[in-house]
């Protein structure tokens, strides 16, 4: 199975946790300007994402991938997150991005 983590730059971050192993990751420009991080990450049972706020006092939640959608595939992944940042003519667009080591 697998998930999509986002991330909003400046606002909070996804990070994988245990049983969560990133495969892609994608940059979604809106009118030029970075909006969005987007991974597409494996999952088994049991696994774990951590949400990191990034503000001033943010806080840190660990949560379970049970309660994330979930994909069959990683195809099926990369067409939510085309599906979410693509509208009609507006100026958008997906970069392919390094995978964080």
């Amino acid at each position: 199975m697998y998930v999509v983590l986002t991330s909003k730059p400046g606002e909070y971050r996804s990070e994988a946790g245990v049983g969560v192993e990133p495969i892609a990751a994608y940059e979604y420009y809106f009118h030029g300007r970075l909006k969005a991080i987007f991974t597409i990450a494996r999952i088994q049972d049991a696994s774990r994402v951590r949400i990191v706020e990034e503000t001033e006092g943010g806080t840190i939640n660990d949560i379970t991938t049970r309660q994330m959608e979930k994909f069959q595939t990683q195809q099926e992944a990369y067409d939510e997150i085309y599906g979410l940042t693509q509208f009609g003519t507006i100026e958008a667009e997906l970069r392919e991005r390094a995978l964080s080591v």
